[in-house]
């Protein structure tokens, strides 16, 4: 994949503030890029860089291998769909996508085709004369998009541009902005604080915190191989439990957890000194409720009897929202651990109550081991 955007050694600073740190990434051609962090970490300034709206204190800014460190907005092969959209109101739907062609001198012509092309690829034909304030959310953000596509830039900058939309129609429009992005073809770079809309749309996400990047990676590796518990609790739910080594073997080792009086297996050996801090993260789904009675054994898992863990625990509280429930389990020492359990028939969430005794299982490889 070739590099559309190559950025290196990025910084900035507001007054005594770092609010970008030594960042240096590169993002391919056709990428969805998602910038990911909590509000202040940095990830609107690196984006208002990128696109020209912030100067750098240093580091360097290549698109399409050419430095557009400096380069004005208005000169870079960029366009940016802005949080609020930025709409003028006074302009009608098809005002708003011709201005920045009318600006840059396009004929008129060719500006009213592609007007209608942009139009017609985020699904607003028929909707030309109409102005903003007759629009629903949906379809200003989509006027948004338009206005940035028809200038057909090499790369689309995205700040939150779901954000101020209502859950349902936020859903939707997820499906419809990784569908645009395919039909397009060039690389989108989004800027969001919702975890689910980054896993959701990109092929690649970077966390941000404190203005750096602490780990960029496929959605499926930020959310299964965390590298810190840094990225491990920004990134869904999830249960951490200290750690203290035991036995290390060629293909597994076995942690202490003391905090819930268990030893565990972990499905991987424990490469760093055993003096290390460790820490294994659970995540909730990855963790069975079984029934426990009374003078019965503890349950094993066919064909994994070493490899499957257990811990015995009381269902505190239990919260059913539809597609699945999550339950609140205390286990030894009065530790709380989440588990969420897919409601797989309508009578699902009946299986457990309240103060009931259960089995928390898993398997050596459903958990992950960080080291921070």
């Amino acid at each position: 994949m070739a590099t559309i955007l190559s950025v290196e050694g990025l910084t900035k600073r507001f007054g005594t503030t770092v609010a970008v740190n030594n960042v240096s990434l590169a993002i391919g051609e056709g990428e969805f890029f998602a910038l990911l962090g909590p509000s202040g970490c940095g990830k609107t300034t690196l984006l208002r860089m990128l696109a020209g709206l912030e100067v750098p204190d240093s580091g360097r800014i290549r698109i399409d291998g050419e430095d557009h460190t400096l380069t004005p907005p208005n000169k870079r092969p960029v366009n940016m769909v802005f949080q609020s959209y930025a709409l003028f109101p006074h302009m009608t739907v098809f005002g708003n996508v011709e201005y920045g062609l009318k600006v840059a001198g396009v004929p008129g012509p060719e500006r009213a085709e592609r007007v209608r092309e942009a139009l017609a690829l985020v699904q607003l034909t028929g909707l030309e004369a109409r102005r903003p304030d007759q629009l629903s959310g949906g379809q200003r953000q989509r006027v948004a998009l338009a206005r940035a596509l028809v200038k057909r830039p090499r790369l689309l900058l995205l700040d939150e541009p779901l954000s101020a939309l209502d859950a349902k129609l936020r859903e939707d429009l997820r499906f419809e902005l990784s569908s645009l992005q395919d039909r397009v073809g060039i690389s989108f770079v989004m800027v969001t604080h919702d975890q689910d809309e980054a896993l959701a749309l990109a092929t690649r996400c970077a966390v941000m915190h404190q203005g750096a990047l602490v780990q960029v990676a496929t959605p499926a590796d930020l959310y299964e191989f965390p590298s810190s518990r840094l990225v491990a609790e920004f990134i869904g739910s999830v249960n951490l439990f200290a750690a203290r080594l035991v036995a290390n073997a060629r293909d597994h080792a076995v942690l202490d957890l003391p905090e819930i009086g268990v030893e565990a297996w972990l499905a991987q050996p424990v490469a760093q000194a055993a003096t290390a801090p460790l820490w294994l993260a659970l995540r909730p789904e990855k963790i069975e409720l079984l029934k426990r009675i009374a003078g019965a054994p503890p349950p094993v898992m066919e064909g994994t009897p070493e490899g499957y863990n257990r811990v015995a625990g009381t269902i505190a509280d239990i919260a059913y929202l539809g597609s699945e429930s999550v339950f609140d389990v205390v286990v030894k020492g009065g530790r709380h651990v989440r588990v969420i359990r897919p409601n797989l028939t309508r009578w699902d969430q009946e299986d457990f109550t309240w103060e009931e005794p259960v089995w928390l299982g898993w398997h050596a490889e459903a958990a992950a081991l960080l080291l921070e």
